[in-house]
């Protein structure tokens, strides 16, 4: 059920993620979710899930629980970090989720597709051309180099992101 699936029409009879009988423990709740019961500990740990309690040596959840992983699932699957979907929850567990960070995510996965279907138009060109070796080749050559300015550009947005996070507060130009 985590894994990035289509949303199916909503029933008010039932739910998958409902659960008879309330509580879990972290065996249940790993066997439900297919994560690991060290990910649901993580999670745990980084704020995302709350357990209440605990049932001998093992952890208990309430059956929300559930909808808050697949919550989770779905902003990993969207390609948010850890720190912004724990920010997309009110501190009693509901979600507070912002719309135009959700727009900005869409905009940059827009990107993202855009590049790829570029890399792998690319990639198909080279696999078909007919030059005797690919740097003879004019758009094979092109690629080489669109990939290697954006080589430089990330290489270049994490030092200054390093030096942000040095401490010191100052920024070289």
């Amino acid at each position: 059920m985590l894994a990035f699936e289509r949303p199916r029409p909503h029933s008010a009879t039932s739910s998958r993620l409902e659960v008879k009988g309330g509580d879990m423990d972290i065996t249940e709740v790993s066997r439900r979710t297919g994560l690991p019961a060290s990910t649901l500990r993580y999670y745990e740990e980084r704020g995302l899930i709350v357990s209440i309690g605990r049932r001998g040596l093992k952890r208990v959840f309430d059956s929300r629980v559930l909808e808050r992983l697949s919550l989770v699932s779905l902003g990993v699957a969207a390609g948010f970090n850890l720190d912004e979907i724990a920010r997309m929850f009110r501190p009693d567990g509901r979600p507070a989720i912002d719309r135009r960070l959700l727009a900005a995510k869409a905009k940059e996965l827009d990107s993202t597709i855009r590049k790829l279907g570029a890399l792998r138009d690319g990639l198909r060109h080279a696999a078909a051309c007919p030059a005797p070796s690919h740097l003879e080749c004019p758009t094979f050559r092109r690629l080489m180099a669109v990939a290697s300015a954006e080589a430089g550009r990330k290489k270049s947005s994490r030092t200054r992101k390093s030096a942000d996070k040095s401490g010191s507060g100052e920024k070289f130009t």
